[in-house]
C-alpha cells in the first residue's frame, strides 16, 4: 500500500513570501522546517505557517503537483490558499488533533 502524500506551502506572515513542498508526513515536514533542519530557502525567509496543503493518492502525485504549482503565477497561488484559508492561519494546529 501506498502512502498518501501531500504538496503544501508555508509563509512568513499573510500576502508574504511563500514556499511549496512535497512531503509524505506533513506534520513531521513542518517541524523539520520550524527546527531549520530543512530548505535553507524557508529558514532565510522565516516561512513557518503552513496556510495550505492538498492530500494526495501517494507522494508521486503529490511532486508531480508540485512542480506544476511552482510554474504558476504567484496570483493563482494566492488565490488556492485564500479559497481555503482567507485569514491565511496556521493550519499545522490541525495536523496534530
Amino acid at each position: 500500500m501506498t502512502k498518501p502524500g501531500y504538496v503544501y506551502i508555508l509563509t512568513n506572515k499573510p500576502m508574504g513570501v511563500l514556499y511549496i513542498g512535497a512531503t509524505d508526513d506533513l506534520a513531521k515536514r513542518v517541524e523539520q522546517h520550524r527546527a531549520g533542519a530543512v530548505a535553507a530557502f524557508t529558514k532565510r525567509y522565516n516561512c513557518y505557517v503552513l496556510v495550505w496543503f492538498e492530500r494526495f493518492e501517494n507522494i508521486h502525485h503529490a511532486r508531480e503537483f508540485e512542480w506544476r504549482m511552482k510554474k504558476w503565477n504567484r496570483a493563482w497561488k494566492v488565490s488556492r490558499i485564500v479559497e481555503r484559508n482567507p485569514h491565511w492561519r496556521d493550519l499545522a494546529e490541525e495536523l496534530n488533533g
